[in-house]
């Protein structure tokens, strides 16, 4: 029974899934942050695009 306890805290599987799981959180994370920046009325991607647009149309 004690080598079952010592080969099971040895065990590192499970530890690299928590990892992946971390790291899949801090991207839905930082994701979200950038598309509620980016999202905003006053100054984000509508706006660039809008004025982008403004521009390519004044130029045409």
């Amino acid at each position: 029974m004690l080598q079952f306890i010592k080969a099971l805290a040895r065990d590192e599987r499970g530890v690299s899934a928590l990892e992946y799981a971390v790291l899949a959180g801090i991207v839905v994370v930082a994701v979200a942050a950038v598309g509620a920046i980016l999202s905003s009325t006053s100054s984000g991607l509508p706006s660039i695009f809008t004025s982008l647009m403004s521009k390519i149309a004044g130029l045409i």
